[in-house]
This record gives structure tokens, C-alpha cells and sequence, in this order.
């Protein structure tokens, strides 16, 4: 009979080309557990622990380290080794006193990245899609599989409704506390996700609008006054002139 349902193993050989592993040193590594990022754009908890940050030497090593506590992600404490952290997620070590971020990084993928203090506690979430839900009020999908609720007083004249797809929402972690909003417009600064342009940042000149199903174009220019293009799913919106979050160098 064949094998039915999804299998739990993952061979190094198959898994995405950012994660720091050695393909032909081990024949397996931890897949990561369905969560709020997919497989193809996350990296499990363990390997961001033994082979990212190198706190532990070896699997048994961070397993102690997770099931003592040490570790939190977007704030909220994590035991499981296959939990998959992703894009602008934040991972604190309480031991080392140290707070790092998920990146993308120009032609590798996902990178972390160090970060003060003053950012751990807040971070930046796109909005992937918006619902009306019961009493009128609008609820947003967030990239990292998050819902927030936004009240709304009157429903025929939603005043507090400004969000829109692809916008950027600054949320105060764990509590979810919406704490700015940056909208998808020109001028807005941006970070690019995805394409042959991951990585790279800048101001956005242009946004043009595509007819059909096809995405918009969206032109952007960056600190060194280069211009270059991607399209809108790749775009995410980090700051108003300037970027809000300590970038990768």
C-alpha cells in the first residue's frame, strides 16, 4: 500500500538553499512543524539555535536550552524544536541578554540580525488580506499567520477602517497592540522580501499598476540613488522616509 499523509522527515538535500547546513555531512535535519511560515520561508528553532547562533554544540545541547525556557519568540516562550521562525520575527535568548531579527539578505535568503532592545517589543507585520466580521468590525491576516480585530463604532461609516492589503502594521509584542501604521504609497521606504533584489532597500518612486490578475510594478530607489524594480508581493514597507528597524549590513 502506498504511504498516506504528510512525512515528518526532511532530507538536507532537499531542504531550502539559506539554511546553514551541510548537505552531504547529514543525511537528514529537522523539518519544521506546520506553523505561521511556510517551510520554503522559515528556518527551524533548533538549527537557528546550534547552527545560526552556535549556543548549543549539538542537538542534544539545544534541546536543553529550549526546554529550560531560554528562549523566546515574538515574545512568547518556545519549547519546540521545529517551530518555524520567520520573516521580521524577533528571537530573544534571556540568557546572553541578546535580541535578533529575521531578515532577508541579498541573494542568501533569511539572515539574523542583532538588534537594540527598543526594538524586541515591537514588531512589523504586513497585511496580507482584510474580512468584516461580526458587529461590523474588520479583521486583519497578517504575514506571520496573525489576526489582529479592528473596532469599528459605526459599520456604515467605518471611520476607523484606513488599512489596506500590502500595508505594514508596527504591533507591540505579545499583546498585539497596534502601534503605527505604514501605508503601501510612494515615498514610503520598503525592504524587499523576495526575486533576484532580496535584500536590498530603498524608497519607493513608483508604483505601477498592472490590468488583469498580473501584480503592480513597483520602482524603487536606494540609498546610493540606484534604481531597480520588483513586483508589489515582494515589497514590504518598513518606514515612512526612512527605514523603522536596524537593517543587515
Amino acid at each position: 500500500m502506498t504511504k498516506k499523509g504528510v512525512t515528518k522527515s526532511l532530507k538536507s538535500m532537499h531542504a531550502p538553499g539559506f539554511w546553514p547546513i551541510h548537505v552531504k555531512e547529514f543525511k537528514w535535519v529537522t523539518k519544521p512543524s506546520p506553523g505561521p511560515h511556510p517551510i520554503e520561508e522559515s528556518l527551524p528553532l533548533s538549527i537557528i539555535i546550534r547552527d545560526i547562533l552556535r549556543y548549543g554544540k549539538s542537538t542534544r545541547e539545544t534541546n536543553m536550552i529550549l526546554s529550560e525556557e531560554k528562549v523566546q519568540v515574538d515574545g512568547k516562550i518556545r519549547r519546540e524544536k521545529k517551530f518555524p521562525v520567520g520573516l521580521m520575527d524577533i528571537i530573544e535568548i534571556s540568557d546572553a541578554k541578546k535580541a535578533y531579527r529575521v531578515l532577508p539578505f541579498p541573494g542568501k535568503g533569511l539572515t539574523l540580525v542583532d538588534i537594540p532592545d527598543n526594538e524586541k517589543t515591537q514588531k512589523l507585520c504586513r497585511i496580507e488580506d482584510k474580512t468584516s466580521v461580526k458587529g461590523g468590525n474588520v479583521q486583519l491576516n497578517l504575514h506571520d499567520g496573525r489576526n489582529v480585530l479592528v473596532k469599528v463604532k459605526d459599520p456604515k461609516k467605518p471611520k476607523e477602517d484606513e488599512y489596506k492589503t500590502l500595508d505594514t502594521l508596527q504591533i507591540k509584542i505579545p499583546e498585539q497592540e497596534i502601534l503605527k501604521h505604514f501605508p503601501f504609497k510612494e515615498g514610503s521606504y520598503a525592504l524587499i522580501t523576495s526575486g533576484r533584489n532580496i535584500g536590498n532597500s530603498g524608497k519607493i518612486i513608483k508604483i505601477e499598476k498592472s490590468a488583469f490578475a498580473k501584480p503592480s510594478i513597483v520602482t524603487m530607489e536606494d540609498d546610493n540613488g540606484n534604481n531597480f524594480q520588483t513586483i508589489a508581493d515582494y515589497v514590504f514597507i518598513i518606514g515612512d522616509e526612512k527605514p523603522l528597524i536596524k537593517l543587515s549590513e
